[in-house]
């Protein structure tokens, strides 16, 4: 495995998540080094490091890296990327309705994880940003 300079990424994670302060270099960078093969570098080009931070924060929120023992990550859903998303969107009182925004729905089965939280979500538009899905249309093979 290659080295990798973790300082830049460092930086970037203490900018976006400075619920991680109190946590040492050393752990963040053992962070890092764990997420970095699941980011590719020329995939995202310029934006690699920020890439990887987000991934990173995101991966550290989940597994309550700096939070008290037994404090539950995504216990304040008003902190999550869900809590961000999920506002409601309109009311009436008579027959009581209720309705929230649809924001959740852009996210596919496999993404869900990543909207867990606000440095997943950044992520997932950092990616789309730079890589295009492939996408079948359903149409036939030609040959046949």
């Amino acid at each position: 495995m290659r080295s990798l300079d973790t300082a830049p990424i460092n930086r970037i994670i203490r900018l976006v998540a400075p619920e991680f302060s109190g946590v040492a270099d050393e752990t963040v960078a053992d962070w890092i080094n764990l997420t970095s093969p699941l980011v590719g570098r020329r995939k995202f080009g310029g934006l690699y490091e920020q890439a990887l931070a987000l991934l990173t924060a995101h991966r550290m929120k989940l597994a309550n890296v700096g939070a008290p023992v037994g404090e539950d990550p995504l216990g304040d859903i008003g902190g999550i990327g869900a809590g961000n998303l999920m506002r409601v969107a309109n009311y009436s009182e008579g027959e009581v309705s209720i309705g929230f925004n649809g924001n959740m729905t852009q996210y596919t089965a496999a993404d869900a994880e990543l909207a867990l939280t606000p440095y997943g979500i950044q992520y997932l538009n950092l990616r789309r940003m730079r890589i295009i899905p492939i996408v079948s249309a359903g149409e036939p093979n030609a040959r046949t």
